[in-house]
């Protein structure tokens, strides 16, 4: 899990978000109010909704249905989370606040997950070939 997630608001424009995952190398950042997630815009989300289609606002941008995990879940419960919703990226609350952010790589790097993540990717990957 990476625990020092940059994030971004509403109020943020599409330009500085855009340039904010340039120089982190990221494809995904989460949206936050008030330290909790409302939201998730990823790269793609700026190639297909966002600066091409000129929107400028983020509400309109970002994908707003999203799933988290708490942070004394197990990482066998993140896999089958990003299995079941088709996600590569979960973000992890405490207390419903951001607190770190989940990848599909972090769980292939750990033994006891290999097979969940495997798993995971296998069954997001079939959908994102439907």
């Amino acid at each position: 899990m990476s625990s020092n997630v940059e994030c971004c608001t509403n109020q943020d424009s599409l330009q500085s978000v855009a340039s904010k995952m340039e120089s982190l190398n990221v494809g995904a950042i989460p949206v936050v109010e008030n330290g909790q997630v409302v939201g998730m815009i990823t790269d793609r989300d700026l190639a297909l909704r966002g600066i091409g289609n000129g929107n400028s606002n983020i509400s309109q941008v970002m994908s707003n249905n999203i799933v988290t995990i708490d942070c004394n879940a197990s990482l066998q419960e993140a896999s089958s989370l990003m299995a079941q919703h088709q996600i590569r990226r979960l973000p992890v609350v405490e207390n419903g606040n951001l607190i770190g952010m989940l990848s599909l790589g972090d769980l292939a790097v750990q033994d006891q997950s290999d097979e969940s993540a495997g798993e995971a990717l296998s069954q997001i990957s079939q959908n994102d070939i439907k």
